[in-house]
């Protein structure tokens, strides 16, 4: 094990208006985006302000390279982390809460290491992406064993709260295994909260959410930052991205790629058409009002319901899709983004 380093430097991270930082390529449009060596890792920035600090960390499993030299520091309020399936994110979130050692580097979260320091660890509320639920029990046991284990005060109370949070009924009494998919989520969330931690980690945390109780949970996820805690919330989507927040860390291929505003981020691939599909009861109509008001870059009717559109502009595209259905009277059923592993993205920011 790593033996833990000593408070970190207290330079100033660089405000969020600035440029974003990106690794390992050019970020001009029409630029060539065949890959380059690696750049030597700019010396660690870290914020005086920071309650989590990964410095120069790495991850192997034997001969496998999960996370790669990553550094970087979260201050209070909403941070995301981003990056598509298999990029090293859940890795390195396991790394950050002391449930594994790194093979290099150290991390400090609420001024200690989470891997031999209680206190410190004391400090986290972890919702792994891994269903990780009893299945047999009922849903205020489930978060009532979280409150114990923990060494809450008032197990009760605390249960109450927690559920109250994410809007389930601790009298609900059939058991876990019995729920949905996004039941079972909010209750992972409401027994990382019980304990009342000032660091709360969440690992794909709106996975199986309708799109109500996503709104819910991102809401909730806003109020714990403005409240002072610092949440630290991955995805592999980037419309769920962009509702967390504007601080944003990018990770592929087990390195830091990015971070910085998530507009900076979003500026770099400006010229990087995304894919989305709409399900709708007149696709031909409004492929054609959306090609007609410039807002999509191509069509493609793949059904009699469904139309492919890429967009360089989605947040345009969003904006006039609902207003050109409704003055169209078309039943608007489906808007899915066909980018949502954003691999297209990712190979631009980090190459083949």
């Amino acid at each position: 094990m790593t033996a833990e380093r000593p408070n970190p430097p207290t330079t100033t991270t660089p405000p969020p208006t600035e440029p974003v930082a990106a690794l390992g390529t050019a970020t001009a449009a029409g630029a060539d985006r065949s890959p380059l060596p690696p750049p030597p890792p700019p010396p660690p920035v870290f914020s005086p302000n920071a309650t989590v600090v990964v410095d120069q960390v790495s991850k192997s499993f034997g001969s496998l390279v999960a996370v790669s030299d990553v550094s970087f520091s979260v201050e209070p309020g909403v941070t995301a982390l981003l990056g598509p399936n298999g990029a090293g994110k859940s890795t390195l979130l396991r790394v950050l809460c002391g449930l594994t050692p790194p093979s290099a580097g150290a991390v400090t979260v609420a001024g200690g290491n989470p891997r031999v320091d209680a206190a410190a660890r004391a400090q986290i509320g972890l919702v792994p992406q891994q269903d990780g639920v009893f299945e047999r029990d009922s849903l205020y046991d489930f978060v009532h064993l979280a409150a114990v284990l923990t060494g809450v005060a008032d197990p009760d109370q605390a249960v109450r709260r927690a559920l109250a949070s994410v809007e389930l009924d601790p009298a609900l009494d059939r058991p876990l295994g019995a729920f949905s998919k996004g039941m079972r989520q909010r209750a992972k969330i409401a027994a990382a909260l019980v304990h009342d931690p000032s660091v709360l980690v969440l690992d794909e945390p709106l996975n199986g959410l309708d799109p109500r109780q996503r709104r819910q949970m991102i809401t909730l996820f806003h109020r714990l930052g403005e409240e002072g805690r610092t949440v630290l919330v991955s995805s592999h989507v980037l419309d769920e991205v962009e509702r967390f927040g504007s601080r944003v860390l990018v990770i592929a291929k087990g390195r830091l790629a990015a971070q910085g505003d998530f507009r900076a981020i979003r500026a770099l691939m400006n010229d990087q058409p995304l894919t989305y599909r709409i399900g709708c009861s007149d696709p031909r109509a409004a492929a054609a009002e959306l090609l007609r008001e410039g807002v999509v870059g191509s069509c493609n009717i793949t059904g009699p319901r469904l139309v492919e559109i890429t967009t360089t502009d989605a947040a345009a595209f969003r904006r006039r899709l609902p207003a050109i259905c409704s003055a169209g009277s078309i039943r608007l059923e489906e808007l899915h983004p066909l980018d949502a592993d954003l691999e297209s993205v990712f190979r631009y920011l980090v190459g083949p």
